[in-house]
């Protein structure tokens, strides 16, 4: 009885919610019954991504500064053709550093490099490493916000791809606060993805549309698009993007379809969690089919506030855990669905940015990359503290010590 009851409060919080809706984005009324598997579920999601689900693909998982930035190096040092990059955060440090030098390097040595830079979010560029790319032979853009304050239309995507056909893409930026192993304190915890196959083209595409808005310059060829596109490995993929600019919503859809599908599991990894009704309503339509539902979030040392109020009430009532994570800052955005589904990627959960930022994920349907990713949360949540409205009302409650902002 009790559960029923606060399946109902829970509910009743969800549809209040939902009159304020997503900023910008299509309304989500109802959702159709799926299941991972079931022969229409690969069509449904193709449908509505606007993005094909490719096979061969090799995807490795790379977790935290020591495993992203040796691998972003090493593919920049391969590049024969071209290097296209697409960055949110840059700032000083050793990290920005290398980065600066492999790029000159390889402009210097006759590859065509792109880079695209957010106006706001790499507004701490040091001017010596703009100057360098740009002497070396480097075409360097940014995006330009729209909006007074800086947070309207922004390019959140973070993106390499090497010749075609190997990329890059997850929620690290360039800065020493990436470095280490996700557990130091004042530095970022966080997740990229490094992918070879056909889902590379996808990653391109991605940047040549952010590019065209930017630059107004069309890029095309086999430099940036090589065929033949030869099986990698064995995961299908499928790159989704949303643009307000190009006027698309995908990633919200794929991952309302994508929870709606979950039977036996939901593991989200995140910096925020201010979900719009839509989203939240369905989190807790899953979690009263008894799906296990956890969210691993910023601790409130981070200076982002964890969940709280009504917020975190209607997701504790309605049996999904919520998790604060404690040694270091949360940056990683990952959701694995019944260790089948999983995601990595730029997207931030928060109902005012959704609709607002360029974004892009890799979706991979592949237990053994999802088996990792889960092996990754399982890791933190024992660095992590559960957070209720009952037991933890005091660190809800209270005023949040001021912090950066989820990157």
């Amino acid at each position: 009885m009790r559960g029923h009851r606060a399946r109902r409060v829970a509910l009743g919080t969800v549809l209040a919610a939902a009159l304020a809706g997503c900023a910008g984005a299509q309304p989500h009324r109802a959702l159709p019954v799926l299941v991972l598997g079931e022969p229409s579920f690969f069509p449904t999601l193709e449908a509505y991504a606007a993005a094909p689900i490719v096979g061969g693909n090799l995807v490795e998982i790379l977790l935290n500064g020591e495993q992203i930035f040796p691998a972003v190096l090493e593919a920049m040092a391969a590049a024969r053709r071209t290097i296209t990059y697409a960055q949110h955060v840059w700032e000083d440090g050793p990290v920005a550093r290398d980065v600066a030098a492999a790029l000159a390097e390889r402009c210097r040595a006759g590859v065509g490099v792109n880079v695209l830079l957010d106006g706001v979010g790499a507004r701490g560029m040091p001017a010596p490493h703009l100057e360098l790319l740009r002497r070396s032979g480097c075409h360097v853009a940014q995006v330009r916000a729209a909006g007074e304050d800086g947070v309207r239309r922004r390019n959140h995507r973070r993106l390499l791809v090497v010749d075609g056909r190997v990329g890059f893409t997850g929620g690290s930026g360039v800065s020493r606060w990436w470095m280490g192993n996700g557990r130091v304190p004042g530095h970022w915890r966080d997740t990229d993805v490094r992918v070879e196959g056909p889902a590379v083209e996808h990653l391109q595409a991605a940047f040549a549309e952010s590019w065209l808005q930017a630059t107004g310059i069309v890029l095309g060829g086999p430099a940036y698009f090589p065929r033949p596109r030869r099986p990698r490995g064995p995961v299908y993929a499928q790159v989704v993007r949303s643009s307000p600019v190009a006027g698309t919503r995908s990633l919200y859809t794929t991952l309302l379809l994508a929870v709606a599908s979950a039977r036996r599991s939901i593991s989200i990894t995140n910096p925020s969690l201010v979900l719009d009704g839509p989203f939240t309503g369905a989190l807790v339509r899953a979690a009263s089919r008894g799906v296990r539902v956890v969210a691993l979030v910023p601790g409130a040392e981070d200076g982002v506030p964890p969940p709280g109020g009504a917020r975190l009430r209607a997701l504790d009532e309605a049996g999904i855990e919520v998790h604060a994570y404690h040694p270091a800052r949360l940056n990683a955005r990952t959701i694995v669905i019944d260790g089948v589904w999983a995601t990595v990627g730029s997207l931030t959960l928060d109902h005012r940015t959704l609709g607002a930022h360029d974004e892009v994920n890799l979706v991979v349907y592949s237990s053994a990359v999802a088996g990792r990713l889960e092996q990754a949360f399982r890791d933190d949540l024992r660095h992590a503290r559960r957070l209720t409205v009952d037991a933890d009302r005091r660190s809800v409650d209270a005023p949040r010590p001021a912090g950066r902002d989820a990157r």
